[in-house]
């Protein structure tokens, strides 16, 4: 597989969460500015945001989590030449998941659709790494 190929989904999740950064960092301004939110009431990450501001923050939180050993894989994949066509497929089927869990995290937050997403998430990227130990411990 080319280098884009097996890049461009993690491109995909970095700027997804680049996005909630730059969505967050203006909503979390505009809250202590006008008094919504007292700097002493957040100092020490006490839960003192509006439930919109706390919506973003969480789905941003969220994006440094199993993205991480998205990452991780993605880089080994590459770096071990182990990425094939398998692996882009289910790396996008994990960015697919992260993408609806994060859009449905920042809207509606409707935990009984939100939890199978993340769920759906973790299963596939359970799967990804299960397949690259397998090559890397069978030399295949």
């Amino acid at each position: 597989m080319s280098l884009a190929a097996v890049l461009l989904p993690l491109f995909v999740e970095v700027i997804l969460t680049f996005a909630l950064l730059f969505w967050m960092a203006p909503l979390r301004v505009r809250d202590v500015s006008s008094g919504t939110v007292r700097a002493a009431d957040i100092a020490l990450r006490e839960p003192n945001w509006p439930k919109r501001t706390t919506q973003v923050m969480n789905s941003f939180a969220n994006q440094f989590e199993l993205p991480v050993l998205f990452y991780v894989l993605t880089i080994l994949e590459w770096v071990t030449r182990h990425a094939d066509f398998v692996f882009v497929i289910l790396a996008w089927v994990f960015v697919v998941f992260r993408l609806l869990h994060a859009y449905l995290h920042v809207t509606s937050n409707i935990v009984n659709v939100r939890g199978p997403l993340f769920g759906g998430s973790a299963f596939v990227l359970a799967i990804m790494w299960i397949i690259y130990i397998v090559h890397v411990l069978t030399g295949t």
